[in-house]
């Protein structure tokens, strides 16, 4: 009896000395095979060329493929509920964004907890968003643009990447803020909106710098103004929203990486750590800097408490503008 107790205890013991060690072992043959990143916005887009750019890296650094998914629809939600029910072993990530923050005030019945159902591990950029339109429309400046809109009371329109989504809400605060009302288009993702924006099918849009600033730089579309409080050095000549009149106004989007909730603190410790080397190197500063976006590279701590904020702030924006889906 006394034999059987003394090896049952060292038995317990023995376990409890190696789960440390196993933690080490995890980490250390992680990944061993090819990590999926969830981008939930079709190709073309920000998140996706964010996306892009860090896994190509990432892969070089860990030595396994790292596979972009897009899965786009319900306001960048679908995939965000796909990863949160993914298995959580560090092979299924999200390239979140500001847009699930906004989500969880905006949608009523998500089948995911943004800040519960997934471990964040690091932000990877903040990009300003950018009030552009059509050359077709006889607007040059933001007031000019605000006259139109009081002349012809929600017939200018605007797209969005999503009901529910930053540019869908930054559109909200900008009729809420001007005294104006806008015809609200809601598309999958910057490519398909983007190509409309284009073609003149809408007459502006609210999205982020990157996939209009070569249509800016080539005079196909025009900007009016960035949703910072501060000018963008992609856009130096662009006002911001408040030197154009439009007081308060500080919106951006920012972009991160994410795991399930449930994913072992080692690997997510390795992602984070691999992930701010790849995002503080100065070649990926200078990538971002030609796109329009400004590197972070964040403790998952600190971005954890990034998402707290601004689900908080975001909840009073969607209440006052009345956004809300069923």
């Amino acid at each position: 009896m006394f034999k059987r107790i003394f090896r049952v205890r060292t038995w317990a013991v023995a376990c409890v000395l190696s789960l440390p060690l196993a933690g080490g072992a995890m980490a250390q043959s992680y990944p061993s095979r090819p990590i999926s990143l969830v981008v939930p916005f079709p190709a073309g887009g920000t998140t996706d060329v964010l996306a892009r750019a860090l896994g190509q890296e990432l892969a070089k650094r860990l030595g396994q493929p790292v596979v972009v998914e897009n899965k786009p629809g319900a306001g960048s939600t679908l995939g965000a509920d796909y990863v949160a029910k993914a298995a959580p072993d560090g092979y299924t990530l999200l390239m979140g964004a500001v847009h699930h923050t906004i989500a969880t005030s905006v949608y009523k019945s998500l089948h995911y907890d943004f800040q519960k159902d997934f471990a964040p591990v690091t932000t990877v950029a903040l990009v300003p968003n950018v009030l552009v339109v059509n050359p077709k429309l006889d607007a040059n400046t933001v007031q000019a643009l605000l006259a139109l809109a009081k002349a012809a009371p929600g017939k200018l329109t605007y797209g969005s990447n999503g009901m529910g989504t930053g540019q869908h809400l930054i559109g909200a605060q900008f009729e809420h803020a001007g005294q104006v009302k806008l015809l609200h288009v809601p598309y999958k993702g910057s490519g398909p909106l983007t190509t409309d924006l284009l073609g003149g099918q809408i007459d502006m849009s609210f999205d982020t710098i990157t996939p209009v600033l070569a249509h800016i730089q080539s005079g196909k579309l025009r900007a009016l103004a960035v949703t910072t409080n501060q000018r963008s050095a992609a856009l130096p000549d662009v006002p911001t929203m408040e030197e154009a009149g439009i007081k308060p106004f500080n919106m951006g989007t920012w972009f991160g990486v994410l795991a399930p909730a449930a994913a072992p603190k080692e690997v997510v410790a390795r992602l984070n750590a691999e992930m701010v080397k790849i995002i503080q190197s100065p070649d990926f500063s200078r990538r971002m800097a030609e796109i329009g976006a400004v590197p972070i590279g964040d403790t998952p701590d600190q971005m954890r408490a990034r998402i707290g904020a601004d689900t908080e702030n975001y909840a009073k924006l969607v209440k006052d503008a009345k956004v809300a889906i069923n």
